[in-house]
């Protein structure tokens, strides 16, 4: 036996669990668009990084070795 209010009640449960369903769906998307933006975001700075680091390198490759001068003084032991 089957009631009319039985009837409503189920189609409003499957509406806010296809809205529930959606919610999640989009709320899951815009987190993974976030992700995604964020590494992009990191990669550049790393990238940037990276690169400084190397002419910092080159720049200290070029410059005048005072440490060993100073160790040159002392001699062997």
């Amino acid at each position: 036996m089957d009631f009319q209010w039985e009837q409503g009640f189920t189609d409003i449960q499957q509406s806010e669990i296809e809205i529930l369903q959606a919610y999640q769906v989009t709320h899951e998307f815009y987190q993974e668009v976030q992700y995604r933006e964020d590494f992009e975001q990191y990669c550049q700075w790393y990238a940037e990084t990276a690169e400084r680091h190397q002419q910092e390198l080159q720049k200290m490759r070029g410059d005048i070795n005072l440490f060993s001068w100073f160790l040159r003084g002392r001699g062997t032991n």
